[in-house]
């Protein structure tokens, strides 16, 4: 069965007892505006941006690993879209909360997550 994927966006890994402060710089050093301070929920502590280039969807996150910024995948299918990476190289990390946190080839995570108001942004390449 076809699914479709796209970029969703960056999300940028704190590992901070101060998530606004790093909001608030990284709103600074991009240039862009912090739409939501409460986008997490009971599992996830989130700040998401606004104004962003080319509409991404880029936000801020504490986290208790290192310190880092990864990319977001977003499908109608995220099963198949992990299995569709697996097949090009990537392996699967864990399951976790509602995602599939995956690693490339060359050892960068990255998460696959549902996708948000397809009907926005860029349009999602399918895959058969």
């Amino acid at each position: 069965m076809a699914h479709r994927s796209r970029l969703a966006g960056f999300i940028i890994d704190c590992n901070t007892d101060n998530l606004d402060a790093a909001a608030d710089f990284w709103a600074q050093a991009l240039g862009v505006t912090i739409a939501d301070r409460n986008a997490g929920d009971e599992t996830c502590e989130y700040q998401q941006f606004g104004d962003t280039p080319g509409d991404l969807y880029i936000e801020v996150q504490k986290v208790s690993h290192p310190s880092r910024v990864h990319l977001d995948i977003e499908a109608d299918d995220i099963d198949a879209e992990a299995d569709r990476l697996e097949k090009l190289g990537a392996k699967k990390v864990a399951f976790v909360k509602r995602w599939w946190v995956m690693e490339a080839p060359t050892g960068q995570r990255f998460c696959v997550v549902r996708m948000k108001n397809p009907e926005l942004r860029s349009t999602p390449n399918e895959w058969v």
